[in-house]
């Protein structure tokens, strides 16, 4: 089996994994729209469409692992920019013989009242969600065909270096510790599970080369939920920093905004995160991979890095 790896998006799942594969010395390659350089030696860098199957698949030619770490950042823009993208990764999967390692998210389980474990059907009412889970579903379609050899690892929201605005916690950071008041979706004293977007990384490279992983979700060993107004004090307190007053965006408030602004109306649309226990049973992955979670205060110190 060949050593090399072609990684799909240089965002924070995208560099950790170059990063870990880089440092035990796999052969990598870093695919984006603009060939943005990570930084990380022995990394090579391309430009490249994904959505362009036969790039993709030309990209992939050789390699052993294709993982999908892309993540368009825009919520408003999915229905048009994730079902090409998805099928050419199939199609480079089918064609190169790569492993097609998937970074997935929460969103396919839906609003649920218990902790979301992988045997949950995938019951999302929103339309990412339903979007997420007919990705899974056509992936492991193929898997199970004998098509394919594809996984997917599903984390909660993520904390951790390099997430910035792209999490609920982070993007908090650089106002708190300013003193400013934090506005947050939602409660800010339930429980919620956080995941360490290195984690995710640790658990996408394990599972890949992993046969008996393969055809199926796995969910992120992560640390203990806490509520929003608690990890933001935990992130604070790790670099010797005061509390801040955290407090909700009120409900008519979010839904005013959503009337107006469609970026909003699609958060809105995940609010139910926000409202009700939001907790994640990452049991499986921890006895199959022998993974725990990076330890909480360490999460917190290198969020808390701006």
């Amino acid at each position: 089996m060949t050593d090399r790896h072609l990684v799909v998006g240089a965002g924070p799942v995208g560099r950790h994994v170059a990063q870990l594969l880089a440092a035990r010395g796999s052969e990598i390659t870093v695919a984006t729209r603009s060939g943005t350089d990570t930084g990380i030696d022995g990394v090579q860098h391309v430009a490249l469409d994904a959505s362009d199957a036969d790039a993709l698949s030309a990209a992939s030619d050789g390699v052993s692992v294709l993982y999908n770490c892309a993540n368009p950042g825009d919520y408003t823009t999915w229905d048009e920019v994730w079902p090409p993208l998805a099928a050419a990764f199939l199609a480079a999967a089918e064609r190169s013989g790569a492993v097609y390692a998937i970074t997935g998210n929460l969103y396919p389980y839906g609003p649920v009242g218990v902790p979301m474990v992988e045997s949950l059907p995938d019951a999302a009412t929103d339309h990412k969600g339903v979007l997420r889970a007919r990705m899974w579903a056509d992936a492991v379609a193929l898997h199970d065909a004998g098509r394919i050899r594809a996984v997917e690892v599903r984390g909660s929201d993520y904390m951790g270096t390099g997430v910035g605005q792209n999490g609920h916690i982070s993007r908090q950071i650089p106002g708190a510790l300013q003193g400013k008041r934090a506005w947050v979706i939602g409660r800010t004293d339930v429980p919620h599970t956080f995941t360490d977007v290195l984690d995710v990384a640790r658990l996408l490279v394990a599972a890949a080369e992993d046969p008996s992983a393969h055809g199926r979700i796995w969910n992120v060993p992560s640390n203990r939920a806490v509520s929003q107004e608690a990890a933001l004090t935990a992130v604070l307190a790790s670099v010797d920093h005061e509390p801040v007053k955290v407090s909700n965006i009120p409900m008519l408030a979010l839904g005013a905004m959503a009337r107006l602004m469609p970026m909003m109306r699609e958060i809105s649309e995940l609010s139910y995160q926000w409202t009700k226990p939001h907790v994640l049973d990452d049991s499986a992955a921890r006895a199959h991979f022998a993974m725990e979670p990076t330890p909480w205060h360490e999460v917190c110190r290198r969020t808390a890095v701006v």
